[in-house]
């Protein structure tokens, strides 16, 4: 998962060029109404889940577009102004046929959508792959988070999104920035810093409990350091898990069980037993399968394991460094055509991309890797 790794320093263990991963209670200013945004889109989600059960209208598929964290507990209700839906934040900024520019609300600079070439799959040398990248992740060490420190994953990120001003919309994309996540061992405490995110420079909170009081257990979607080290390292015991406690959730089991474990890669910290056995129980699920030609968010060339979502025409892909096979980042790439607000999604077009540029323990939240406390 990593190209340079200290071995020496067990407390602090970098990547210096591979790998990648809310609430709280007392909200920096501006984000009571990000967060009324993310709960609609929620309640969207689950209201689109809900109709898919009737004989009503098909639900829209759902997509993984603008990119936020899983939240561990359901937001109390409150009057809704904004909303975030499937990739797309719309902003009511009070002013009404006047030009103003709807999207995210941040001042990160855009550009036009990312558009990559669509690479062939194929199933041929996916068990060879797998067997590759889960002994390399093995071979990794992963130092023990102790009482008081924090896990660190610095990554350079980008998204896709549908851009409205005025009465025009557009696809846009946000320009390659980086993203800094600090988590606790027990998930309890957090910090994180996205200008895609985050409407002050200095970041937000992630800790908790949230607004109510309420400190939620960890889970499959909302991990912690110590809640991943009990899990089972068995494939298929894990597999197993997994689609237990993602039931009813994303477009379909098999999806959402494949996008549940590149969320574990991602923005989590597995133990390296942990980390081999997700792989393999990856390569378990129906669909998955291998993109020969796959470059993360900083270009690096790589080969991807990768599975399309069938309802929403993106396939998502992990990529690998094809000497090393440590994880470099991953994207998430449209299909199959689709229309989103009006708007076209071609063929190419990069829903989100992330690259991992440094993962250490440290010792206190907002502390980076050799900056002392």
């Amino acid at each position: 998962m990593k190209a340079t790794q200290s071995r020496q320093n067990p407390a602090e263990w970098e990547e210096s060029a591979p790998l990648l991963p809310k609430t709280a209670r007392d909200l920096p200013a501006g984000r009571h109404q990000f967060h009324k945004e993310r709960l609609m889109a929620h309640i969207q989600q689950d209201t689109q889940r809900d109709a898919s059960t009737t004989k009503a209208a098909p639900a829209q598929p759902k997509s993984r577009g603008f990119r936020l964290l899983r939240p561990a507990f359901a937001l109390p209700a409150m009057a809704l102004a904004g909303a975030v839906v499937a990739g797309t934040l719309l902003v009511d900024n009070g002013v009404h046929g006047g030009g103003a520019a709807t999207g995210p609300t941040t001042e990160l600079a855009t550009g036009p959508a990312m558009i990559v070439p669509v690479g062939a799959t194929t199933t041929r040398g996916l068990p060879q792959l797998i067997d590759q990248v889960s002994l390399a992740a093995a071979e990794e060490t992963h130092p023990t988070v102790g009482p008081g420190q924090y896990v660190y994953i610095e990554s350079q990120t980008s998204d896709t999104f549908v851009k409205t001003v005025g009465d025009d919309s557009s696809l846009a994309s946000y320009a390659l920035h980086r993203r800094q996540i600090w988590r606790s061992a027990d998930g309890t405490k957090g910090w994180l810093i996205d200008a895609a995110s985050n409407d002050s420079a200095e970041g937000e909170t992630l800790s908790l409990p949230d607004e109510q009081g309420n400190t939620p257990e960890a889970n499959l979607n909302h991990p912690s350091y110590d809640s991943l080290a009990r899990l089972t390292t068995d494939p298929d015991e894990l597999l197993k898990l997994i689609y237990k406690e993602t039931a009813g959730q994303g477009n379909t089991p098999d999806q959402e069980a494949f996008t549940t474990i590149g969320d574990l890669l991602g923005e989590s910290y597995p133990p390296a037993e942990l980390y081999s056995a997700l792989f393999k129980a990856a390569a378990k699920i129906p669909g998955v399968v291998v993109v020969n030609d796959a470059k993360d968010a900083l270009g690096r060339s790589g080969v991807a394991v990768a599975r399309l979502d069938e309802t929403s025409g993106e396939r998502e892909e992990w990529i690998f460094d094809k000497k090393t096979h440590v994880f470099l980042g991953e994207r998430t790439v449209q299909v199959k055509s689709v229309s989103q607000d009006g708007v076209a999604f071609k063929p190419g077009t990069v829903r989100n991309t992330s690259a991992i540029t440094r993962r250490a323990i440290v010792d206190g939240m907002k502390q980076t890797p050799g900056q002392k406390g």
